[in-house]
């Protein structure tokens, strides 16, 4: 049956560097951060599965290659050293995204406000024309395109790290020859047929997030026999797909998808065991800023007054060891991680 390993005992700082240098913990993803035991389970697929703690000796006798890839390091990604945790700034040029629909619309306004992302300490400008919050409406290829074109080429002639939220084969196609370095995909690449040939041809590193269903649906009674595993195994489907098209692991972040068909329950299940998807070797991106779970979890706030509950997400990723967030509020996200780095 597919075993599992969860890191945990996860340590920073000169007291990690002392664990590794002792044996008595194994390096995060090739991270500043070290981990000194683990939660196994092994289950049949789509069933639910009993967690053990095991140190690392025992972990290694149950399954040494996934002990083996979380501890490895990473290698660059998008043209980004991931050994220092990197921001990506949110650019919603729409009408109706569910935090900012309407702010930035206007391709202006867009390209201004990525300029500020940038002056802020974003890493990477996502630019998106599509909203996919709960119950979002589909936009043509053709609107998306007009929509995202103009700011990926703008901020990509600024010297920006451009990343295109797209699930639309022919977008990503133009936004990549308009300059965009990153392709970010809520589907995984699954939403649409030509878009596993397009992004492996472009070039282009990419971003797989999970999604249950679609925007629509999503949120309509989400179920999972185990929400970790089942998001394991689902990566580990995807991989696979994209290597027999001769994408390279290297090129690849993946995303749970916090809030994209998950319930409350799901999403802080997910923040917790988050350290469980270095198993792939991929660089893992967390995507949390002003998501529903947080007011819910907290006194309903809108999504504009959930920053504080957003940086609580960011820590709890940066504490498993994401490499990336994805923040609208990107100039508290910065100090936010200056002060969690100087451990």
């Amino acid at each position: 049956m597919p075993r599992y390993l969860i890191p945990r005992g996860i340590i920073a700082g000169p007291a990690a560097e002392r664990a590794v240098a002792a044996g008595v913990a194994l390096p995060l993803a090739g991270g500043p951060l070290a981990f000194s035991m683990v939660e196994a389970t092994e289950r049949a697929p789509g069933e639910g599965g009993a967690r053990r703690p095991l140190d690392l000796q025992a972990a290694r006798a149950f399954a040494p290659e996934l002990l083996d890839s979380i501890a490895a390091p990473r290698v660059p990604w998008a043209g980004f050293d991931l050994r220092r945790p990197l921001i990506m700034g949110v650019l919603n040029v729409t009408p109706d995204s569910f935090s900012d629909g309407g702010d930035f619309a206007d391709a202006m306004a867009a390209i201004a406000q990525g300029k500020a992302l940038l002056a802020a300490g974003a890493d990477i400008v996502d630019v998106g024309g599509e909203s996919t919050r709960p119950g979002a409406a589909p936009v043509s290829p053709d609107d998306e395109a007009a929509r995202v074109l103009p700011v990926v080429r703008a901020l990509s002639e600024a010297g920006a790290a451009v990343s295109i939220d797209t699930r639309h084969a022919a977008v990503m196609a133009r936004a990549v020859a308009a300059g965009a370095r990153i392709i970010n995909d809520v589907t995984a690449l699954t939403g649409d047929a030509e878009s596993p040939r397009v992004a492996a041809q472009s070039g282009a590193d990419l971003v797989l997030m999970h999604m249950l269903g679609e925007p629509q649906t999503m949120q309509r009674d989400p179920r999972y026999a185990d929400v970790t595993c089942d998001l394991v195994d689902y990566f580990k489907e995807r991989l696979a797909t994209l290597a027999e098209l001769g994408v390279s692991r290297a090129r690849i972040a993946i995303d749970p998808g916090i809030g994209f068909g998950k319930t409350v329950e799901h999403n802080v299940q997910l923040l917790d065991e988050l350290a469980a998807f270095h198993v792939f070797g991929c660089p893992l991106l967390l995507g949390a800023s002003r998501k529903s779970f947080i007011g819910r979890l907290s006194r309903g706030e809108a999504p504009k007054q959930r920053l504080a509950g957003s940086l609580a997400a960011h820590q709890m990723g940066w504490d498993r060891g994401a490499q990336i967030v994805r923040v609208h509020d990107v100039a508290e996200a910065h100090q936010a991680r200056a002060i969690w780095a100087a451990r």
